[in-house]
Formats: C-alpha cells, sequence, structure tokens
C-alpha cells in the first residue's frame, strides 16, 4: 500500500463521513459547516491527483464562496436554534430504501461492465487551454452550459429573497 492510496483513503472516508453528517444532522448550521469539510475533502483528491488549477478552483469558488453564502443566508433567514423537522417512519423507511436501491444499482453496474482502461498521461493542462475549453462555443466547450447554471443560480437567488421577504 503506497502512501498515495492511503491519502486518498483517508480522504474518501472523510468525504464519505462529512457527507452523511451533512444529510443527518439536526441543526441547519452544522450541515454547512460539514458541507464546507466535504468540499474541502474533494479539493484534496483534486490536489492529489495533480489538478492544482481545479482544487484551487474547489477552494476559492466553492468551500469558499459557495459556503460562505449559505451560512449568511441561513443566518439572515432563520434564528440561531431552528432544528430540521423530525422525519416520520414511513419517510425514514422510504429514505432507506431508496438509498439501498440506488447503491446496489450502482454496484450492479460497476461490477457488470468493463471499463475500458485509460489512457491518461498524468500532468498538469496550462491554463490557457482550460480557459480556451471553458468559454468556447465549438463541440467540446462549455460556454452554453455557464451560461444555464448562471440562469438556474440567478432564479434561486430570487426564489431565496422571495421565501425570505415572505417571512
Amino acid at each position: 500500500m503506497t502512501l498515495q492510496l492511503i491519502v486518498f483513503i483517508v480522504l474518501a472516508l472523510f468525504i464519505a463521513v462529512c457527507s452523511v453528517l451533512a444529510v443527518t444532522t439536526s441543526r441547519i448550521l452544522r450541515a454547512a459547516t460539514y458541507l464546507l469539510f466535504v468540499l474541502f475533502g474533494t479539493a484534496g483528491i483534486y490536489f492529489q491527483l495533480n489538478y492544482s488549477f481545479l482544487g484551487a478552483v474547489q477552494l476559492l469558488i466553492y468551500a469558499g464562496g459557495i459556503t460562505v453564502l449559505y451560512v449568511f443566508s441561513i443566518l439572515l433567514t432563520s434564528s440561531q436554534g431552528d432544528k430540521s423537522e423530525r422525519l416520520k417512519n414511513g419517510k425514514m423507511v422510504a429514505g432507506v430504501v431508496s438509498t439501498l436501491a440506488g447503491l446496489g444499482i450502482c454496484l450492479f453496474v460497476m461490477l457488470k461492465n468493463e471499463f475500458l482502461p485509460s489512457h491518461f498521461t498524468p500532468g498538469e493542462l496550462h491554463v490557457q487551454t482550460i480557459g480556451h475549453t471553458l468559454m468556447g462555443m465549438g463541440k467540446y466547450q462549455y460556454v452554453l452550459p455557464f451560461e444555464v447554471i448562471s440562469i438556474l443560480l440567478l432564479a434561486c437567488i430570487v426564489g431565496g429573497i422571495m421565501i425570505a421577504r415572505k417571512r
């Protein structure tokens, strides 16, 4: 077992535990904190895979900006002691059953398919190449998805403001 594999296993377990804690905690602010830990762990995996640009973006945009936005919106729209509602037994059973079904489907697909071997050479991509790919308008470029996501985020912000104003 190499050190790289040990670090990956530790990061994966950290992400899995914090993900479960984020969705099972009854306090909303703790859930946002656990989400922050998940995003830090994901950035750690990106850095381990030698994707320093993606890791830096993960830390700056998601862990820095989005989580701070979540925390501010939670603190501005709810009282300090807000707790989420307790789930009824029927909803809990439905959640456990659907989780186990999803896990079973994922395991079935992973075990039955022979995935193609990747002929990827590890290394760093140039920032200029990443920029042209992200903001280009060609077949495999991503300016349209960025615009769609920006409209979706704008709609979420407007919806959040409308919900906060009704209270």
